[in-house]
């Protein structure tokens, strides 16, 4: 069994061609995707609908979290295996590219304990930081 069937089944979920596409596309890129990008690649394969519920399961699950980028975009990117329902243990800085608009997961760039006053309780954190990635940086210096 491929390692995607195995994580759709350790989450309790069926096996769907649409759903083990999804997740190809996502663990094959480097960086974040728009859902844009994931409907032009699937083309007829999957519907708008059944994409659009696949990533809400999927981020529900804690098989994938969400990154909106600076234009207010969601961008999708497989979580850490260690990630479920209950719990994401992902929480690390994004970097989003003021260039090529790319969103890049910093998992080695983990977030501090935040700790909250009394009677608030974190749902999910998310840090962006804003620049220009190094393939942009390289183009910009090769003008020059």
């Amino acid at each position: 069994m491929d390692r995607y069937a195995k994580l759709l089944e350790k989450h309790g979920l069926s096996k769907t061609p649409p759903r083990l596409n999804v997740l190809s596309i996502l663990a094959s890129r480097e960086v974040a995707t728009p859902e844009s990008f994931l409907e032009k690649k699937l083309g007829d394969r999957v519907d708008r609908v059944t994409l659009y519920r696949t990533l809400k399961t999927f981020e529900e699950k804690g098989i994938l979290h969400k990154i909106l980028d600076q234009n207010g975009t969601a961008n999708y990117a497989v979580c850490s295996e260690k990630c479920s329902e209950h719990k994401h243990y992902d929480e690390h800085l994004h970097f989003n590219c003021v260039v090529c608009n790319k969103v890049y997961c910093m998992d080695e760039i983990k977030l501090p304990p935040i700790k909250l006053p009394k009677g608030f309780k974190p749902g999910s954190i998310n840090l962006t930081v804003t620049g220009t990635c190094r393939q942009c940086e390289r183009k910009a210096g090769s003008k020059h």
